[in-house]
């Protein structure tokens, strides 16, 4: 079991690399830990992730509640934490606005991509989540028909969300979202993607399932 101290590190060293990887600009994005079952680790609102430090981490429960902590938590926590609660075995979520993977959002491509082996076998499919207005119960919900399945999923003109067994794994999955968007947007700019067989995908998941 770690430490409550061992957790909030591990936030910061994840929010540090979110902002150097470019995928949040200013303040925008929001990290969460889950540390037990009614004990939830937040970014603040208005804060630069590449510049908060441990201490400036709030604890909130399930309900959104600030249990420890001097600032306040984000508008988009309710997403979070309609993750958690509709993913029991979820361990962190991330939501950022990697440039490329959210131009699919904005576009309202979904990244359900059938060329990478290895994304297909690690990832699954990327879907499209419809757009609701940011930090409404709404756009919470959107998730609902996605998030048993699914670890990554793209907001519509919002950007992406990831789920992790922990706060790295969420990490890992924003970055190979990022990295398939960018294999499909030049795979696309040379003539488009060529899909494997629907056997080939569905060997491929089967792989992906154990």
């Amino acid at each position: 079991m770690k430490s409550e101290s061992q957790y909030r590190h591990e936030m910061i060293e994840v929010c540090k690399r979110i902002y150097q990887k470019g995928f949040v600009a200013s303040n925008d994005g929001n990290v969460t830990l889950r540390m037990s079952e009614d004990e939830i680790l937040a970014t603040p609102t208005g804060m630069c992730k590449g510049d908060i430090t441990t201490d400036q981490l709030i604890k909130v429960n399930m309900q959104g509640e600030v249990i420890s902590g001097f600032l306040k938590p984000s508008s988009e926590l309710k997403l979070h934490l309609r993750v958690y609660e509709k993913r029991p075995d979820a361990g962190a979520v991330a939501h950022a606005h990697p440039p490329i993977s959210t131009g699919f959002a904005v576009a309202h491509v979904s990244l359900e991509q059938k060329a990478i082996p290895e994304v297909i076998s690690t990832l699954g499919g990327v879907p499209l989540a419809p757009y609701k207005r940011p930090s409404t119960d709404d756009l919470a919900r959107t998730i609902d028909k996605f998030i048993a399945d699914s670890d990554a999923i793209l907001l519509a003109n919002h950007g992406v969300m990831s789920v992790g067994k922990d706060v790295f794994d969420a990490y890992y999955t924003l970055e190979r979202v990022e990295h398939s968007a960018h294999i499909i947007l030049v795979a696309r700019m040379l003539g488009g993607e060529k899909e494997l067989s629907k056997d080939e995908v569905d060997s491929i998941y089967k792989i992906h399932r154990k």
